[in-house]
């Protein structure tokens, strides 16, 4: 039986195909597989330690931030940090970016940006959550402060991207622009295995997740599709499942393996949409686009395409197999 492959062998392996590669993004990957492991072992202790509930903060959006949104959050920054590889991080949990400006972090290539805790508000109730990660290679010099718009860059200049899912099992999914990888954590031995090689999402598939609840104060189009997808169609396997769990990284997590769409359009509520751009939409849609679906914020409006104007830009989200986010673009279009 072959021994499987672990994380950090799979990184290094992956640095030696190129060779201009100084080792920095696999110390960066050291970091961010540090602080999982150190979320995973908090929240597997969810009920059991006094960490789960309101912090009694809001995040710069104004949510009631969860305890372990801020832990989480400042493990991650922490980790990345201390090994000198990144240069400053923005968070959803940060009303601003934070620059590491001490030891060899000045001189680092890279900027993270994050939602350290995604879907933090059902741990509570033991649902799946995640971290959600974009790295992107800084534009201003080195040796210089980091500026707004090493942040705020359009999702296809990110270096890579990927989440961990902590859920029944956890696992990290990653892509540096050469196809997606997922490795599941064993936690009897602390370490990440290959488990998931080059991952690719079904053309179509037979789920829409959405929050129905908020159909009344959806855009036209968004109606439309969600009826076309109850509708009765034999040859096209209609009536599509609805599943919605509500923490982004399991939806698209259950999606990108077995096809679906993942739908979080503007509202009356949310003119803009809800979703983040710099730490939700980019890096769920740049792995989307690496196993072969499709991520747009309207019809032909492509996720990746759009240049952020401010840290924390929020717009609608429309993610999943090629298939079915191109018929959505359809029902937006009329």
């Amino acid at each position: 039986m072959q021994t499987p492959i672990t994380l950090g062998e799979f990184i290094i392996e992956s640095q030696a195909e190129y060779p201009e590669a100084t080792g920095a993004l696999t110390s960066l990957f050291s970091s961010l597989r540090l602080a999982a492991k150190v979320v995973n072992r908090e929240i597997n202790k969810a009920g059991l330690v006094d960490i789960v509930g309101a912090a009694g903060n809001e995040n710069a959006q104004g949510e009631q931030q969860q305890k372990l949104d801020v832990f989480a959050n400042d493990k991650f920054k922490t980790a990345l940090a201390a090994r000198g590889v990144a240069c400053g991080i923005a968070s959803e949990e940060e009303d601003n970016y934070v620059t590491f400006d001490e030891g060899h972090n000045k001189d680092a290539d890279y900027v993270v940006l994050m939602d350290p805790l995604d879907g933090s508000s059902n741990i509570d109730v033991n649902v799946s959550v995640g971290t959600i990660f974009s790295i992107y290679r800084r534009v201003s010099p080195v040796g210089s402060p980091v500026t707004l718009e090493d942040f705020c860059q359009p999702g296809k200049d990110q270096v890579a991207a990927g989440y961990i899912i902590y859920g029944s099992s956890t696992m990290m999914v990653y892509s540096t622009g050469n196809g997606v990888n997922g490795f599941t954590f064993d936690p009897s031995l602390g370490v990440f295995y290959l488990s998931h090689p080059k991952m690719t999402t079904p053309t179509s598939g037979k789920t829409y997740s959405v929050n129905e609840g908020n159909y009344v104060r959806f855009p036209q189009g968004v109606k439309k599709y969600i009826k076309y997808c109850q509708e009765e169609n034999a040859e096209t396997n209609r009536p599509y499942t609805s599943r919605y769990i509500g923490s982004l990284v399991s939806d698209f997590h259950r999606n990108l393996i077995t096809g679906g769409i993942y739908m979080y359009p503007s509202s009356s509520r949310y003119p803009n949409g809800k979703l983040r751009l710099l730490y939700e939409c980019n890096p769920i849609a740049f792995l989307a686009e690496q196993a072969g679906g499709k991520a747009i914020a309207g019809a032909g409006q492509r996720i990746l395409d759009i240049r952020p104007t401010e840290l924390h830009q929020r717009v609608p989200f429309f993610v999943g197999s090629a298939n079915m986010v191109d018929k959505l673009e359809d029902f937006l279009s009329e």
